[in-house]
């Protein structure tokens, strides 16, 4: 671990998740606020979104504005799947090391972040989820798995999510797919009357996504066997709750080299 300070720079700095993560940053003296990008909220003080004393970071409109010169160690993106992509090949031009809770990644392009990330050796992390607990509850489904392969998920979250299902539900599935062998769940003969009703198929079981205002972040791994059901759930109430995570992998980051996706791999 590094003695000095770590210099961070914070994407969607205006954004709900961006605010937490800007007092984060504030609140840490091992951390420093060094660039912050908000296209929307126009050139104020960081310290706004946070509801703290000016610092002398301005909003930039643009990722590109906020890194150039600011001597950024690391970027952290909560922002939307159609930029998350883009901000993170940004960052890594600039040697700034990406944090990305923003999912929608395909594989080939973990891969190529990865292999930018080993050319200009800094360490880069894509994590659909920097809840302790919820990375728990994809362990725990994953080792169920082995002994109950019967499973459905079902995520909930606030009607103004843009991607179905959730990155945390893909993680989730992932994991259980590298230790449960493919098994087409149901009826063989089933007929799904109206479209979709089955939630989406992956190796073989179910994901389904719910929707609705009011709701936060849930997810809940259902394992079914003879006699019995077996649930695996954690509930996230509020955005403060991702925080602890996202400051294990501020400073995790800066001790490896390449791309790494999922918080459970640096998880102490």
């Amino acid at each position: 671990m590094t003695t000095q300070q770590i210099k961070v720079a914070v994407a969607g700095a205006s954004g709900r998740m961006g605010r937490e993560v800007v007092k984060m940053v504030l609140e840490d003296d091992a951390l420093q606020l060094v660039a912050a990008a908000a296209p929307s909220a126009g050139p104020v003080d960081a310290g706004v979104f946070a509801g703290k004393p000016a610092t002398g970071v301005i909003a930039s409109a643009t990722l590109e504005e906020a890194l150039n010169g600011s001597g950024a160690d690391v970027l952290v993106d909560f922002t939307v799947p159609q930029a998350a992509y883009g901000n993170a090949r940004t960052a890594i031009e600039y040697g700034v090391r990406p944090i990305m809770g923003t999912t929608g990644f395909t594989p080939e392009q973990i891969a190529e972040l990865d292999e930018l990330c080993k050319r200009k050796e800094i360490g880069g992390l894509i994590a659909p989820n920097f809840s302790i607990g919820a990375i728990l509850m994809m362990k725990f489904a994953a080792e169920a798995s082995k002994y109950l392969p019967h499973v459905e998920i079902i995520e909930y979250h606030g009607d103004q999510k843009l991607d179905a299902p959730s990155g945390t539900s893909i993680k989730t599935a992932e994991l259980i797919a590298e230790v449960r062998r493919e098994l087409r769940q149901g009826n063989p003969n089933e007929e799904e009357v109206i479209e979709g009703a089955r939630g989406g198929y992956y190796n073989g079981f179910r994901i389904h996504s719910v929707r609705l205002p009011g709701v936060f972040a849930q997810q809940e791994v259902v394992f079914g066997g003879h006699g019995q059901t077996l649930k695996i759930r954690h509930d996230s109430y509020d955005r403060a709750g991702y925080m602890p995570g996202v400051n294990v992998a501020v400073k995790k980051v800066m001790t490896y080299s390449g791309l790494i996706y999922g918080f459970e791999h640096i998880m102490d």
